[in-house]
């Protein structure tokens, strides 16, 4: 399970270190990069993006616009990419600009799959939508049996 908040720096050539703890819950070196959505990057393990993007091919036809649009944002700009032995990943320059990234970054793990946000847009994210956690909180909160 990947879980945790780090601060990041991408340095000159577009590495991006993969915090340690995170690393050791993905098999094998080889990830997929993609859009997210708010501004962001996913990364996948191989395995769960394979799951990912076969549902959501599966899921839908190409016959509706909507899945369309969803599949040109998120699976045709997806590339693998490999953690090199410093544990450092390439963000491609055209995924650095969809996202903001230059160099202070908020990596955050959510179980299944990574994000990476420009510091920035993950400040201005947070503050946005203080309000709404509440409001989610409450209403999500009573679907959760602990």
């Amino acid at each position: 399970m990947i879980t945790g908040e780090f601060h990041c720096t991408l340095d000159e050539k577009g590495r991006l270190l993969i915090p340690a703890r995170m690393r050791s819950e993905i098999a094998g070196a080889v990830v997929v990069l993609t859009r997210g959505v708010e501004r962001c990057l996913w990364l996948f393990p191989t395995e769960e993006w394979k799951t990912f993007s076969e549902n959501l091919v599966g899921s839908t036809s190409l016959f509706q616009e909507k899945a369309r649009l969803i599949q040109r944002r998120m699976i045709a700009p997806a590339q693998d990419t490999e953690i090199d032995r410093s544990g450092r990943i390439v963000v491609p320059p055209t995924l650095r600009e969809y996202a903001g990234l230059s160099k202070e970054c908020i990596v955050l793990g959510l179980k299944k799959y990574i994000e990476i946000w420009a510091e920035s847009t993950w400040n201005a994210y947070l503050d946005e939508n203080e309000g709404r956690f509440q409001e989610a909180a409450e209403e999500l909160g009573g679907r959760i049996v602990l």
